[in-house]
């Protein structure tokens, strides 16, 4: 896919998880990739895997806190590469607790991460978007469609999230600014050990998470990042406002 080689992607969260193996596809297929994060080591070795995928790539790597640094973030990059051609919105946190326990701390940190940044980066990455009719991809998350117990601050940003994609997508089809998400289920991630799991506890809710796919196992980033890729490549040209889940099937069964 040559095409790659015009384009400038952002990825957050690139330091780890989905946002580390989107970051290094991204490379691989030729982009020049600036890599967003808080965790300077973490983010150092997805530079690495980066170049290991493709040691012509052109990269920035940017230590910063969406919640934040949005703005600077998007300044940094034209300041660099003079365009944007695909913004990853990928960067995010969940915890868990029941509505009578938890506190408006945790929604607050919880929307401002998953949804605020979200609004800042796509309002000062849209005129560099409308320049180059380029796109956008948010992660979304299962949660986005589907309700659980005990996640009810998480749930509620990736719902809004979701609704926030189809909206955008809406304001920007003029422009020919495709606007689209991806909504995974259980991926084989750090995340759920960021909210405190014991390496026993997570191995355990990844064997019961089995049960509730109706393919019967868990995903792997890889699979989430195929579909990133799809929708930020010409492939997808006419498609926007689409939300799709990537979750083995569980969000078509009842739950159980």
């Amino acid at each position: 896919m040559k095409w790659w080689k015009l384009r400038i992607v952002i990825v957050t969260g690139a330091s780890s998880g989905i946002g580390a193996t989107t970051a290094e596809a991204f490379a691989k297929h030729g982009a020049k990739v600036v890599l967003v994060g808080r965790n300077e080591t973490n983010l150092k070795a997805a530079e690495t895997a980066c170049k290991a995928a493709n040691n012509k790539v052109q990269l920035l790597s940017i230590i910063a806190d969406v919640t934040v640094d949005a703005e600077r973030i998007i300044k940094t990059t034209i300041d660099k590469f003079g365009q944007l051609d695909v913004l990853v919105n990928n960067a995010g946190i969940v915890e868990a607790g029941n509505i009578l326990d938890i506190d408006v701390e945790q929604f607050d940190r919880i929307l401002n991460t998953n949804l605020r940044s979200v609004f800042l980066l796509t309002k000062f990455a849209a005129p560099h978007l409308v320049k180059t009719q380029g796109n956008i991809v948010n992660v979304s998350s299962l949660a986005g469609l589907r309700s659980f117990p005990g996640l009810s601050s998480y749930c509620t940003s990736k719902a809004a999230v979701d609704q926030f994609t189809r909206c955008i997508a809406l304001d920007l089809a003029a422009k020919n600014v495709r606007v689209n998400a991806v909504n995974p289920g259980v991926v084989v991630t750090d995340i759920h050990r960021r909210m405190g799991m014991s390496e026993e506890e997570y191995a355990k809710y990844l064997e019961h998470s089995k049960g509730v796919h109706p393919l019967g196992r868990v995903g792997v980033t890889k699979e989430v990042v195929d579909a990133i890729i799809f929708f930020a490549s010409d492939t997808a040209s006419f498609i926007t406002g689409a939300t799709l889940p990537i979750d083995g099937g569980r969000h078509v069964q009842c739950p159980r």
